[in-house]
């Protein structure tokens, strides 16, 4: 039987994370899910974090984009 361990970190708001740190985050929970580390009550609290995770990451991709879009924009104006 796998050993579980619990994450007794305090974990910081999302949204004050960086777009890598909750990359790397996230690709620890899925690291300790699908190693069988963790119970079942945790893995859903996990799948919990993992959405909130992927909530952030898409943000500040789209946030990324849309300056992109911007600095194309004014390029192609110039």
């Amino acid at each position: 039987m796998a050993s579980k361990k619990t994450s007794k970190t305090p974990r910081i708001d999302p949204k004050k994370l960086s777009f890598e740190k909750a990359v790397a985050e996230l690709e620890l929970i899925i690291e300790r899910i699908e190693q069988g580390e963790v119970g079942l009550e945790e893995s859903l609290d996990e799948y919990r974090r993992g959405a909130q995770l992927i909530t952030r990451c898409r943000d500040v991709l789209d946030v990324a984009q849309q300056q992109i879009e911007k600095i194309s924009a004014q390029e192609t104006a110039d």
